[in-house]
């Protein structure tokens, strides 16, 4: 049985307190079932920006897309992560990630450790998080093996971010076989994200790709309009492509950025 959508909005960067509350609105006003915000340097900060969102919302769920687990020692995050499930009266979805940017690590002042350290930390992370927060579901994002496994393993959402990781005709398929083998009895309640990178703006219907290029940067717009990831058409013709990735995937759960709120709205529209 097909689960249901859920859809989630990306907020990055913040003008005011009243822009961002002004938005949250907005967003559980269109339908949006979650508001994420990314954990990166030079954003806005995860936690006081989802705690303001949670004082002048009542449905919409709070999620970090991601955090990066190197920033954070598990004790001190998971204080929290209390605060802000006790301040939104539950609504609260754990993202975590297993951090990729060195200058932010740099920035930061942390060692940026080797891709497996940084994965091994990411289970240290888990652990203790899980074992701490048993209600609140986790999210865990990322495309290689072992995070992938370990999504598969212990988390409650699989971020999926299309990348490809082998030469395989369709990456998305191939990732989500992966999740399927290494959770075993565990995939069938397991819900199956992925992050929307292009959406055409209002009244178009053609995309801005430079998001989508920037993981991409050879592939033509053509190669780039028929990734997963990227949405363009009517809100009709966008409904469908969603509702032919749950067919076909099980992915029913997209989470687009803040800029193209109002018109993923009208695709939101279409599918319930």
């Amino acid at each position: 049985m097909a689960k249901d959508f859920r859809f989630g909005l990306s907020v990055r960067f913040i003008r005011s307190r009243a822009a961002l509350e002004d938005q949250a609105k907005r967003a559980e006003d269109l339908g949006f079932d979650v508001l994420c915000v990314p954990d990166h340097l030079g954003a806005i900060a995860p936690f006081p920006a989802l705690t303001a969102v949670a004082m002048v919302t009542t449905k919409i769920r709070l999620s970090m897309y991601v955090l990066n687990a190197g920033f954070y020692k598990p004790a001190l995050l998971s204080r929290d992560i209390e605060a802000l499930e006790v301040l939104s009266d539950g609504r609260l979805e754990l993202g975590l990630g297993a951090g990729y940017e060195r200058a932010e690590f740099e920035a930061a002042e942390l060692p940026y450790p080797s891709a497996g350290a940084r994965v091994d930390y990411l289970e240290h992370m888990t652990a203790y998080l899980s074992d701490h927060h048993p209600t609140v579901p986790l999210l865990i994002a990322g495309s290689g093996d072992r995070v992938m496994t370990l999504a598969a393993r212990h988390a409650d959402i699989i971020g999926l971010t299309g990348a490809k990781v082998r030469d395989v005709e369709d990456p998305l398929a191939e990732r989500i076989d992966f999740v399927r083998n290494a959770a075993g009895d565990r995939f069938e309640p397991l819900e199956l994200n992925l992050v929307i990178t292009a959406v055409p703006r209002e009244g178009e219907s053609m995309p801005n790709l430079s998001l989508t290029r920037r993981n991409a940067p050879d592939l033509p717009d053509e190669r780039l309009l028929a990734m997963h990831s990227v949405l363009s058409g009517s809100p009709r013709a966008m409904a469908d492509k969603l509702s032919e990735h749950r067919e076909k995937y099980g992915v029913s759960y997209f989470t687009v950025q803040d800029n193209h709120i109002e018109n993923f709205g009208k695709v939101i529209a279409e599918l319930r």
